[in-house]
């Protein structure tokens, strides 16, 4: 049986999902001791040296110090940001206070004190997370901050499993897209959208319908309820949609925001759809990993996520745009951004009446449609 390792080191990019995980792992072994002196919790958040030299210094006196009552302690150090490509975690100051860390380490006896160590982010270039790696019991949650995507979708995947439900075909999609890159929500919403689903007779299973009626909209402005509304091409929804924005106390700038973010995503597909390129289908927009090897060159420089660069986005998610309604026609869509220009303009001449000019500027776009 292999020898125990001297302690744990958990890490990631994500804050909430390493001590969600290091918490797991610390219950796990404080459960079995009574003695609550034996148990100790130390912050490792630090915003200069100064802070981590404390937290260093508290550790290393937690460790150091013998049971009261004999017997095996159990120590967290939770919360570490000084290990990360920052002005603080580069400072010379640091470095020398980690080899320090390294050294407690080192001499743990696991059967006396065991100690998590949960930090986030974490710049594994460094020697110590080299280190810890191969010395300790290491664990990486939701791989590199490069796999971001795949990592959220795993959790919402991972945390429904845990509840009992399933999500079908786009749920999780249309989640992720709904609420963006915030795990706790993304981890709150699956919780309520599981309970949701296991009273409403759907078979433990988290439907699409059930994310879109449910979920707000917290991510990037594309998912406002008006911009769904106005694009589906129905009028009564869209005044009904403003008008709703706008009692709960709603500003005319995230409204065309939305639709302009949106009305631009949805001129790019039109040219290459109508080009032969690409093609709107069920599984998002078919063609644009070859469109973007073809056309991608011309938006040089362009490598954030951005309404002005379709090859930003994600297949998936451009084809739901497009797809929820007719794709409407490049003359119209030319047309809806003529009159999104001509409703900012008008907005500055009539600040008091915002949402008059949004629903003149919808009767007009939409009756012509």
């Amino acid at each position: 049986m292999p020898a125990a390792k001297p302690f744990i080191f958990i890490c990631g990019a994500d804050d909430f999902l390493v001590n969600r995980q290091g918490k797991a792992r610390y219950d796990e072994l404080a459960k079995d001791i009574t003695d609550e002196f034996s148990r100790e919790i130390i912050s490792g958040f630090a915003n200069n040296v100064g802070e981590v030299e404390t937290a260093i210094n508290r550790f290393r006196d937690s460790v150091q110090t013998v049971s009261m009552f004999g017997g095996r302690r159990v120590v967290w150090l939770k919360d570490v940001n000084f290990l990360a490509d920052s002005v603080t975690g580069r400072a010379e100051s640091t470095l020398t206070l980690v080899e320090d860390l390294q050294q407690l380490l080192e001499k743990l006896n696991p059967d006396e004190t065991a100690v998590v160590v949960t930090a986030a982010p974490v710049d594994r270039r460094r020697a110590f997370p080299k280190w810890c790696e191969k010395t300790g019991d290491f664990t990486l949650v939701g791989g590199d901050a490069d796999g971001a995507a795949d990592a959220l979708a795993g959790v919402i995947l991972a945390e429904a499993r845990e509840l009992g439900v399933s999500f079908g075909d786009g749920a999780a999609q249309l989640l992720l897209a709904k609420v963006g890159a915030n795990t706790r929500l993304l981890i709150e919403e699956t919780r309520k959208l599981a309970t949701y689903a296991q009273t409403d007779a759907t078979a433990n299973v988290i439907e699409e319908a059930h994310v879109a009626e449910l979920t707000a909209n917290t991510a990037e402005g594309d998912f406002f309820e008006a911009a769904e509304a106005f694009f589906s091409g129905d009028l009564k929804w869209t005044l009904a949609a403003l008008h709703h924005h706008f009692f709960t106390g709603g500003d005319s700038r995230p409204i065309i925001s939305a639709l302009q973010n949106r009305n631009r995503i949805l001129l790019q597909v039109r040219a290459l759809a109508d080009a032969g390129e690409v093609r709107v289908g069920p599984r998002g927009l078919d063609g644009l990993p070859k469109a973007t090897t073809t056309y991608g060159r011309h938006f040089v420089g362009a490598t954030e996520k951005s309404s002005f660069n379709l090859f930003s986005q994600n297949a998936w998610y451009v084809g739901k745009l497009a797809g929820s309604a007719k794709l409407p026609s490049l003359r119209r869509l030319i047309d809806n951004q003529q009159e999104f220009i001509r409703a900012f303009e008008e907005i500055i001449k009539r600040p008091h009446e915002q949402e008059e000019v949004l629903r003149e500027m919808t009767v007009r776009c939409l009756s012509a449609a």
